[in-house]
């Protein structure tokens, strides 16, 4: 190659490398709009900004206030554990049981004349015989902290107490029964059983679908609604039951299932626009919650909204105590979920990947350099999408290669597009998209040029 064509084929590839990419002009325009209609007043509202692809919230950098808040739950929740415990109901620490057939008979009613007869704290639901559909009243109380006179004169007063309420002639028709805890005992230990078989299930799940810092994070995210529920309970003193289990075990699958789409979306970018080194991992999984926001808000109304109204409606206004356990456990627990799928787990996730070598060169080399343009919204990613897909058929055409982002692709297609590969004589070689052929070796006595 000779001095001038050398020289040459450097300019045109300094000058191709300079060349703004279509993704930076994308994300210049987007940036102008915005200023724009933030300035002209013309900006539309939160909502249809996300409805619309247009957020930007900064989920990782704010981190700091998501892991506060949780922390700030959790650390009360443990005190209120170490100092006041539970409210355990009688199944799992047993006590006394009075159920009672009435039709008239009202939950009220039947709780003041308990308490009249010394009964304290009790629990009181209103069922219905599936058999006859009479209506019966249960009532519940924790006697073991009284002695067994004062326990058994409690339990008669109680029963005398109930039959007058409801209008019965014989005292007898009042059920009295020993409630064990042995039967509570069983669902405790079953139940943490599932939970070790659940989290090494979805360890080995996640781990073999996305990667295992995925696993970790989302096995955090589900240990924290755990201890947040558990904390609300103890703080609040609400009635534990075995229907609050059951419905703990559930919400567990929900908050999982929600934590593993934004995984999803987290995977599929880091195929794309991350593997193009022009993007940090944080800025990537802020992207990718943007993109799944909308998605995760309507999937956490639907889940909630009809729980609390069944939670409202059927144990407050129509008396449906028996919902109240299950219920409540399923409002806090989703609301949990929501919550850690979005501000625990994926914030925690882009923490320990930010720390891999990969990520720390890429985002010292962006800092360096200023390449670090406005954060991307949905809109904008579509919006590069689209004018990838766009480069990339008319390259294709023209047989240039294919529009996907990939480090060092510029310098391939700035030497590709002058057609003076390195080696070569200088001459205009057809672009066919190939690499050009290596020069052959002169034969002769001829000088190479």
């Amino acid at each position: 190659m000779t001095k001038d064509a050398k020289g040459s084929g450097d300019q045109d590839q300094m000058g191709t490398e300079e060349q703004v990419s279509p993704e930076d002009e994308l994300a210049e325009e987007f940036a102008a709009e915005q200023a724009e209609a933030q300035a002209s007043g013309r900006r539309p509202n939160v909502f249809l900004r996300l409805y619309r692809g247009q957020t930007s919230f900064d989920f990782i950098g704010n981190k700091k206030w998501w892991f506060g808040v949780s922390a700030l739950i959790i650390l009360l929740g443990i005190i209120s554990l170490a100092t006041r415990g539970l409210n355990e109901g009688i199944d799992f620490k047993g006590g006394t049981s009075w159920v009672v057939s009435s039709q008239t008979l009202t939950v009220a009613e039947a709780t003041a004349a308990v308490k009249s007869a010394g009964v304290t704290d009790p629990t009181v639901v209103q069922l219905t015989n599936q058999l006859n559909h009479q209506k019966q009243i249960e009532v519940t109380a924790d006697l073991n902290n009284l002695s067994q006179g004062q326990r058994q004169r409690v339990e008669i007063n109680a029963q005398n107490a109930l039959a007058q309420a409801a209008h019965l002639s014989n005292p007898n028709d009042v059920s009295l029964s020993e409630v064990g805890s042995t039967w509570g005992s069983q669902v405790t230990k079953k139940a943490i059983e599932a939970l070790i078989i659940f989290f090494l299930a979805v360890t080995a799940y996640i781990s073999i679908r996305f990667e295992f810092k995925m696993a970790v994070a989302a096995i955090v995210a589900v240990v924290h609604d755990i201890l947040i529920v558990v904390g609300i309970y103890s703080i609040f003193g609400f009635l534990v039951t075995p229907d609050t289990v059951i419905a703990v075990l559930t919400v567990l699958g929900y908050s999982l299932y929600d934590t593993v789409v934004v995984f999803d979306r987290i995977r599929d970018n880091a195929q794309g626009l991350g593997a193009s080194g022009r993007i940090t991992y944080s800025d990537m999984v802020n992207l990718s919650m943007n993109q799944t926001l909308a998605r995760s808000i309507n999937t956490s109304l639907v889940a909630i909204v009809p729980v609390l109204s069944v939670l409202i409606i059927g144990s407050v206004i129509l008396g449906a105590t028996t919902l109240e356990s299950f219920g409540l456990a399923l409002v806090i627990g989703l609301t949990s979920g929501a919550y850690s799928s979005i501000f625990i787990a994926s914030p925690l996730l882009a923490v320990m990947k930010e720390r891999e070598p990969r990520y720390v060169t890429i985002r010292q080399r962006l800092e360096t350099r200023g390449d670090r343009g406005p954060t991307l919204t949905p809109a904008m990613a579509a919006a590069m999408a689209g004018a990838n897909s766009g480069a990339s058929g008319r390259s294709s055409k023209s047989g240039g290669g294919s529009g996907v982002i990939r480090p060092g692709a510029g310098s391939a297609r700035a030497s590709g597009q002058t057609g003076s590969p390195a080696g070569s004589d200088g001459g205009d070689a057809p672009s066919t998209g190939r690499p050009a052929p290596r020069p052959r070796k002169p034969k002769g006595k001829g000088k190479r040029r």
